[in-house]
């Protein structure tokens, strides 16, 4: 498995990011849902984490920079690679390369009823914090941050 910066229109992503949404759909509401479309994965300060097997996308992971804090969107890793520690290898290149980049602090937000992110986020030192941003006010969002 290797772990690369790509464009979001890689070979691959569009299938991921699919994925990604329609796994969300079925988890929460429209209103619910903060999901970062494919051009903001485009902008300049946005960069976009692969992880990939024999040329296959397996997950992803995006980290957008904001001022005084980078965000972490778009984090999916796909139904039939979960469990060999592609999120774990996807957000050890994220924090690599956002502590490269000068970045103190990640932010994110989740669903209340996305056990195993919340888990993963929680083992790797995140913690909660009250919703920021366009969260504020979103009854199922979970943020947390962690200190790098």
């Amino acid at each position: 498995m290797s772990i690369a910066i790509e464009s979001p229109r890689e070979p691959g992503i569009a299938e991921l990011l699919r994925a990604g949404e329609q796994f969300a759909e079925a988890l929460y509401p429209a209103e619910e849902n903060f999901i970062l479309p494919l051009e903001a994965l485009e902008k300049p300060g946005v960069t976009v984490f692969v992880a990939r097997a024999d040329g296959r996308a397996l997950g992803m992971a995006a980290l957008v920079e904001h001022d005084g804090y980078a965000e972490l969107k778009r984090m999916f890793v796909s139904e039939d690679a979960r469990g060999r520690g592609l999120a774990g290898a996807l957000l050890d290149a994220l924090h690599a390369h956002a502590r490269s980049a000068g970045v103190r602090i990640i932010r994110l937000e989740t669903g209340d009823r996305s056990d195993a992110a919340l888990a993963l986020y929680e083992r790797r030192g995140y913690r909660r914090i009250p919703a920021f941003g366009e969260y504020v006010g979103s009854a199922s969002s979970v943020c947390m941050e962690i200190a790098l």
